[in-house]
């Protein structure tokens, strides 16, 4: 689920103590193999999901947005960030979703929405592969 949890950066100013935007992914651990991501925009903004691998060293939430909001995507995987489709486009609009399959194998997985400010607005999540 990708939703939206206050004002943000992207509106003006800092976001209120506690005030964030959101990544949930349900279930947050899975099997090997071909693995589909359904991400339904909760949110009132446009969203993306994109799933990139995390090393056993890093965190979650840990990469570094450049000037223009965003973090590197150099080792995506994929995405899902067309409305109603699946694969890349130019966004989930509010209400709508957009998926991707994808085959992973084990190890740890950061999902993330990668428009301007998302991330470091806290949409981030951990997927463990088994």
């Amino acid at each position: 689920m990708l939703a939206d949890m206050g004002m943000t950066r992207m509106v003006g100013g800092d976001a209120p103590m506690g005030a964030r935007m959101m990544l949930d992914a349900a279930p947050a651990s899975t099997s090997a193999g071909t693995v589909t991501f359904v991400a339904s925009n909760m949110g009132w903004r446009t969203h993306e999901l994109v799933v990139m691998p995390l090393s056993d060293q890093a965190a979650a939430g840990r990469r570094v947005a450049g000037a223009d909001g965003r973090v590197a995507e150099d080792d995506s995987l994929g995405e899902a960030s067309s409305s109603c489709a699946a694969g890349s486009g130019e966004g989930i609009d509010a209400g709508a979703v957009g998926w991707v399959t994808l085959r992973l194998a084990p190890g740890r997985y950061e999902l993330v929405c990668n428009l301007k400010n998302h991330y470091v607005n806290g949409m981030y999540e951990e997927l463990t592969i088994r």
